[in-house]
């Protein structure tokens, strides 16, 4: 078989594997931790705009009841596109306890992933015959908790009447407590008793200031029943309770108060340390570009990140700067980011920092290490990111070409003529050289242009000084730059004997190598550039006066 029909066998292929991948079946869930006889939501989303019909359910019958399917589409415009997605929302009763799964489902030639759920017993509302229509209970996920550690306050409000849409709770209020909120509030419906209740579910991260005992206070729930809607009434088909409220009746419920015992900060945890209580904490860098072959003055990014599991971001303390010998940082501000779990809050913060060698050879990085207290196991814990080393390299684009010494121009060694010889070559050819400047001056016009070619030491300090007080150090380092090569000494050498024109170059690299460039001044680099001793300093042009103009009036 020749070569170009397994060719184009392969690129068909390919097209249908990804033609296949960008028209998935894509499976979720609102939440994969539920108690027993509660419901989840399974969603199912497609984009391929000519897939009809509903998915094929028959594979849930062994694990679910299917209570609900409902179908949305939805059109996304995207410039001067759009793009057409279907949803199916499927509720779902799990059958058992334990480890549930949700299979593939499949919809003409697609199929969906399967997704796993926990369904545990839990302790739920009181199972009594009695059950109020509208009830209300709270719980926290532990009975202790350390001080400025994490407590999961679970918030879940039964009904078994419609409500209206005014229902309103009390703000949760704690005092010596940071409250942090945990994701968006849930609704989904649970069987109690044989009767279908929905359930609105509001989960908050408490973090206790003091220890010792700490009173969770009562939350109360109100709301208006719905005008002419069944109470509550039985899947069984049974009647009304003759007690059940009246329609269009305010209700009010309220939930028992919880007493938490705080726990003090324990007594061998380090005391130069920050008190961090979590259930993990880790540790991790990246780099950008990879550090491998770094050179002198070219930026290198480090972004150093700690996440924690059970605190907030606003609880977790900055990393080490790294500030070591060869190696000129320039940081930006701490990003801080709050995640939303299962079992509470997941902080991070990431520090990042622009790091400039300024010498070659090895430079070491010293470890980063983070001590903090395992809530879960009770018990010192330490995370850690390894020392490294950079290996720096010089950069061929900063070296500085050697000035050409002009003190032979003619090209011949001053010891094979004598004296007078030279003087006398000199003097003549400076008298022939006269004779035809003289000459030619004759046959030209009273003007005549001036052809560069390059910029004059006046236009580059002009271009140098435009840049540096318009605020722009872009610019700014490429008129500096210019600058520097027309001058007898180099940019380092100036700034090592001038101190104030090295605090300039300091923030002028400063705002190139960070995220913080815009609020950089360029007044203080202009000045210095002025203020350069007279040897080394070229006129401003704005106050020399020492060269005539060429056509005075």
């Amino acid at each position: 078989m020749s070569r170009a029909p397994t060719l184009l066998i392969s690129l068909a292929l390919y097209c249908v594997a990804l033609s296949a991948q960008a028209a998935m079946l894509v499976s979720s869930v609102d939440r994969a931790l539920l108690n027993a006889g509660e419901t989840v939501e399974l969603t199912l989303e497609s984009d391929n705009p000519t897939l009809f019909g509903k998915p094929d359910l028959s594979a849930l019958e062994d694990d679910f009841i299917v209570q609900g399917t409902r179908q949305v589409n939805h059109l996304k415009t995207l410039g001067s596109g759009s793009q057409a997605t279907t949803r199916w929302i499927i509720t779902l009763l799990p059958k058992r306890n334990g480890t549930v799964v949700i299979p593939s489902l499949q919809l003409g030639e697609l199929t969906s992933q399967p997704i796993t759920l926990q369904v545990t017993q839990g302790a739920g509302p009181a199972k009594s015959s009695t059950l109020a229509p509208v009830f209300i209970e709270a719980s926290v996920d532990q009975d202790s908790v350390y001080v400025q550690a994490q407590a999961v306050l679970t918030l879940r409000i039964y009904h078994s009447v419609a409500l209206f849409d005014d229902s309103n709770l009390t703000p949760l209020v704690i005092p010596d407590t940071r409250i942090e909120r945990l994701g968006d509030t849930r609704t989904y419906e649970k069987l109690i008793n044989g009767v279908r209740h929905g359930v609105i579910e509001m989960r908050y991260a408490i973090y206790p200031q003091q220890s010792g005992n700490l009173l969770i206070p009562a939350q109360v729930f109100s709301a208006t029943l719905v005008q002419g809607m069944p109470n509550q009434t039985h899947d069984q088909g049974q009647n009304l309770q003759p007690s059940a409220p009246k329609a269009g009746k305010l209700v009010h419920v309220s939930s028992t108060e919880i007493n938490l015992s705080v726990k003090a900060k324990p007594a061998d945890y380090p005391a130069d340390s920050p008190w961090l209580p979590a259930r993990n904490v880790s540790l991790s860098e990246d780099w950008s570009p990879e550090p491998d072959h770094s050179l002198v003055g070219e930026s290198l990014t480090r972004s150093l990140t700690i996440k924690a599991e059970g605190l907030s971001s606003a609880q977790l303390p900055p990393l080490p700067a790294t500030n070591v010998g060869g190696l000129r940082r320039y940081p930006d501000q701490p990003q801080l980011a709050n995640q939303g779990s299962d079992r509470g809050l997941i902080g991070s913060r990431v520090e990042r920092e622009a790091l400039v060698p300024t010498r070659t050879g090895a430079i070491d990085l010293p470890a980063v290490d983070v001590v903090w207290w395992n809530t879960h196991e009770d018990h010192l814990e330490q995370s850690s990111l390894p020392a490294r080393t950079l290996q720096v390299a010089s950069n061929p684009s900063l070296s500085v070409d050697t000035p050409v010494n002009t003190n032979n121009g003619l090209g011949l060694s001053s010891p094979l003529l004598w004296p007078w010889q030279l003087s006398t070559f000199l003097l003549a050819g400076s008298t022939l050289l006269g004779f035809g400047l003289w000459w030619r001056a004759r046959w030209q016009p009273a003007e005549a242009r001036v052809v560069q070619t390059g910029p004059s030491p006046r236009t580059v300090l002009d271009e140098l000084k435009r840049a540096s007080l318009a605020n722009d150090p872009q610019a700014t380092r490429q008129a500096l730059d210019a600058w520097a090569r027309q001058q007898p000494e180099t940019l380092a050498g100036m700034a090592a004997r001038f101190v104030p024109l090295s605090d300039a170059l300091d923030g002028l690299n400063g705002a190139l190598y960070s995220e913080t460039g815009h609020d950089w001044q360029g007044a203080a680099l202009w000045s210095a550039v002025r203020t350069l001793p007279t040897s080394e300093r070229i006129p401003d042009p704005a106050t020399d006066t020492s060269l005539p103009p060429l056509y005075p009036k």
